[in-house]
């Protein structure tokens, strides 16, 4: 490790890059002795999950890392989907950092804190998956016991997989005997009584003792960590699972080893023996179902009604919010007018109308003014029950959402136009390309990237000037150039949309007037030449024909940029 300072205790911060390629995006996780962060590996832009320990934080540091070294190695030797892959150990003087494969979903634990218990046949199914595991990792050689299972330790994919997490206390089974392993290693209430010392090294039926308190846990909802410290009075909890449920659970969480099932396998075919014990089930459940059908009637009535209580509902509700649009864009007041679209949006803040009125009452042709974007964003900026508008509107209405920023940030680039505009346009084209579906206008995607990418270079070089190597600004002029011929190769014939025919006069406007006013700058490039700018001049030029019979004004106004630009660009090359 470089570039680190003695003794961190603080967190890494979100963008710190870590041995100088992993970026820190967040922290996931966070307990006494430990930080686990979510990164991003900067070359290759996949996301992984990083451990740190640090001296600071824990009293017992030599023996924590050995263990956290100890989880690694394990790790690396392993290779199933229900197991983390380990990538990277990163060591400095006072911490320690495991890179491991991230693993996103939840654990079960956090589906217990949310719904107590699962149904059986759920535990069943994570049942078996996770005997999967454990029988892959006893079959190692030598075989490897987990000694920690529990719900906070197993992680569950969105595809509903299983995959074990912390192996901060797993280890190779010696077959040497030797009664003092693993004194106090455990979860309190999980642990089975040999991992407590005194009554022989720990084993394979050690993880199934942490099996069944897990399965125990995960049926029933009582916290094995909390007193008793193990399983409940059996005439507190049994009538709470199956009969079937029950013995499995108790065999497993015998005293003695000797007592439980002997293999994983073992559990795995008893599970498999439950699942069809519940499947029998299902006959008496039919019968059921005869008492049930005199409710059907009811209940099919009932939504019925509900169906036509949602829609009046509906109606009634946009008749609101087009009355508050109404007062809006009828108001002189523009306070009224702002607080008019606010009441509208805390009735329904994913409508696009509300949207669409605000743009068109906000966003002036050629005027759009400090003024109106400060009174714009301050209602953009609300809430509703604790969460902004915008992030509501693109979470229920996507593709409204990716439209109005669109037309912001055209609103900005064109109508309030100059370095302030085009700089505070970049975001809103940056949300367009982030979101836009299959169903967004492609021709409209592109440009948003093009627009993009001309606000970026106003909110770098062409703001800030360039690096004192010069190097810098010849690049990127010559890149600036190249967005602008991009976003000149767009075709125009007799048959053109009105709208299409408007978005090619904005865009023959704006390539005319950054030749116009960075022409200079253009030619001290050696990549970029005369010829080449006159060139995407005369395509503006080749396009007159056309846009003049349906926008005689603006078409005016562009041929007299173009006839500046080219009197600049001709007038620099004399002087070369």
């Amino acid at each position: 490790m470089k570039n680190f300072s003695k003794g961190v205790t603080k967190l890494l911060k979100k963008g710190f890059v870590l041995d100088g390629k992993y970026r820190i995006l967040s922290v996931i996780g966070q307990g006494g002795m430990s930080v686990v962060y979510l990164a991003m590996h900067e070359k290759l832009q996949q996301k992984w999950a990083i451990k740190e320990i640090n001296k600071e934080h824990c009293e017992n540091y030599g023996l924590i890392c050995r263990r956290l070294i100890s989880e690694a190695n394990i790790l690396k030797k392993l290779d199933h989907p229900g197991l983390p892959g380990i990538i990277d150990i990163i060591e400095e003087k006072n911490t320690i950092w495991l890179v491991m494969e991230y693993i996103e979903g939840r654990t079960l634990k956090e589906i217990l804190d949310e719904q107590n218990s699962v149904p059986e046949k759920t535990a069943v199914e994570w049942g078996q998956q996770l005997c999967q595991v454990l029988s892959y990792l006893h079959g190692r050689t030598p075989p490897i016991i987990y000694r920690d299972l529990k719900p906070e330790n197993i992680m569950i994919k969105k595809d509903g997989k299983l995959v074990l997490i912390d192996f901060g206390i797993a280890r190779e089974y010696c077959y040497e005997k030797d009664w003092s392993d693993t004194t106090y290693l455990g979860t309190r209430g999980y642990a089975a009584p040999e991992q407590y010392g005194g009554m022989g090294q720990t084993d394979q039926r050690t993880d199934i003792y942490c099996f069944g308190m897990t399965l125990y846990h995960l049926t029933t909802g009582l916290n094995p960590e909390k007193p008793p410290f193990g399983l409940c009075p059996e005439e507190k909890w049994a009538g709470m699972v199956s009969e079937g449920m029950e013995n499995l659970i108790l065999k497993c969480t015998r005293f003695n080893p000797e007592d439980r099932y002997q293999n994983c396998e073992e559990v795995k075919q008893a599970l498999a023996n439950l699942k069809q014990e519940n499947q029998g089930c299902r006959y008496r459940e039919k019968q059921m179902k005869t008492v049930q059908i005199f409710f059907v009637a009811f209940v099919v009535i009932l939504c019925s009604l509900i169906t036509v209580w949602k829609t009046a509902s509906e109606y009634h509700r946009k008749n609101e919010v087009f009355a508050y649009i109404s007062r809006a864009e009828k108001e002189i007041d523009e306070k009224k007018t702002e607080e008019n679209y606010k009441k509208a949006l805390r009735v329904s803040p994913s409508q696009g109308e509300i949207y669409a009125s605000m743009l068109q009452y906000y966003i002036k042709p050629n005027n759009f003014q400090i003024k109106d974007a400060t009174a714009f964003l301050n209602i953009l900026s609300m809430n509703v029950e604790g969460e902004n508008i915008l992030e509501i509107f693109k979470k229920k209405n996507n593709a409204k959402y990716v439209e109005f920023c669109y037309a912001m940030g055209t609103g900005y680039f064109y109508d309030m136009g100059g370095i302030t505009g085009k700089k505070l346009a970049q975001p809103w084209f940056c949300d367009v390309e982030k979101n836009a579906d299959a169903s967004f206008d492609a021709n409209k995607k592109k440009r948003a990237k093009l627009y993009g990418e001309i606000c970026r270079y106003y909110n770098t070089f062409l703001e800030h000037g360039e690096d004192r190597s010069g190097e810098r600004k010849k690049e990127d002029f010559y890149n600036f150039y190249r967005t602008l011929h991009k976003l000149n190769n767009i075709r125009i014939t007799e048959k053109s949309s009105q709208s299409e025919l408007a978005s090619v006069c904005l865009i023959s406007k704006e390539i005319s007037i950054e030749i116009l006013n960075y022409a200079d700058r253009f030619l001290e490039n050696n990549k970029i030449t005369e010829n080449m700018l006159q060139m995407e001049l005369d395509k503006i030029e080749s396009r007159v024909p056309i846009l003049i019979k349906q926008k005689k004004k603006e078409t005016e106004e562009i041929e007299n940029f173009v006839l500046d630009a080219k009197r600049k660009v001709e007038a620099l090359s004399y002087m070369k």
